[in-house]
């Protein structure tokens, strides 16, 4: 039995990606999943592995760049109310893997639980956000994460305590196909402080982003310490164009796709930057987006 037919109450075939990603560009899935229930997501995980198909897991969309030809492979898309719950005990904020960031954030806000609030504006899934060990100047959401609960390819589900983690720059370690959701150990605080912090956080980021842009966030990781995006307006490459793909005048780190662009327009333009950051610093930059 095809896995369509299997599965035709949550797998679609040839779905276009484009609208489920920030960038809002790139081709269709071939099969494209959303399942329901922790057993729908372990059968089409098993089921994939003994196909050898690839699996991608699509959170919010905010870090990824979808390819024009599409996604040979299952993308699954984990953001069913089953996923997207919130406990809140004591100091601890337990939020599942496709809860929104901002939700999981004010929920802890909401009950005076301090830390999270410094992630404000950062777009994504709990998720996404964990995987990637999503932050900024002011902070990572690695430094509060207390456990990751993950699922294998033989669908076995498993807890990662803090001790099992190894957050580093952009990076989990984690190595588990699917995160189902993550608990955060905060501090109690006045939550006019935390309001505050909040709002600086905010502040700063509707300042140095194009928030109002159709964007996907950084494309490149920060290098040795060094600002990527200081690097390509360093370089000359500020409001640079290639096709409908331009390098924000607001951030040199963040990719514009104006109407008209496709996934080949923001591919030759991060090739580009590569070449000119190289050839005049000497530095690789490496990509903090995920290109399917």
């Amino acid at each position: 039995m095809s896995l369509v037919k299997e599965f035709s109450t949550i797998v679609k075939q040839d779905e276009p990606l484009a609208p489920y990603t920030y960038l809002k560009i790139g081709g269709p899935a071939r099969y494209f999943a959303e399942p329901t229930t922790v057993e729908q997501l372990r059968a089409l995980l098993v089921r994939a592995r003994n196909e050898g198909l690839a699996v991608y897991v699509l959170g919010g969309g905010s870090n990824v760049l979808v390819r024009d030809e599409g996604v040979n492979g299952l993308v699954i898309r984990t953001t069913a109310p089953a996923f997207r719950t919130i406990d809140v005990r004591d100091n601890l904020v337990s939020a599942g893997a496709g809860t929104s960031l901002w939700s999981t954030i004010r929920a802890a806000a909401e009950r005076r639980l301090a830390g999270l609030e410094l992630l404000a504006g950062i777009p994504g899934t709990v998720g996404g956000a964990v995987r990637m060990n999503a932050g900024g100047r002011f902070g990572d959401i690695g430094q509060f994460t207390q456990s990751v609960t993950v699922m294998d390819w033989d669908g076995e589900i498993h807890v990662l305590e803090r001790a099992d983690l190894n957050f580093e720059y952009r990076d989990s370690g984690i190595d588990e196909p699917i995160i189902l959701s993550a608990t955060f150990a905060l501090e109690e605080d006045d939550p006019v402080a935390i309001a505050r912090r909040m709002k600086k956080v905010w502040i700063t980021k509707k300042a140095t982003q194009p928030l109002t842009f159709q964007s996907a966030g950084c494309i490149f990781k920060n290098v040795r310490g060094l600002s990527a995006g200081a690097l390509i307006e360093q370089a000359g490459l500020k409001g640079y164009r290639v096709g409908s793909a331009e390098v924000s005048e607001r951030h040199a780190n963040f990719i514009i796709a104006h109407p008209g662009c496709t996934a080949r327009d923001v591919l030759r333009l991060i090739d580009l930057i590569r070449e000119r950051v190289k050839a005049k610093f000497g530095v690789e930059l490496e990509l903090e987006i995920k290109i399917w």
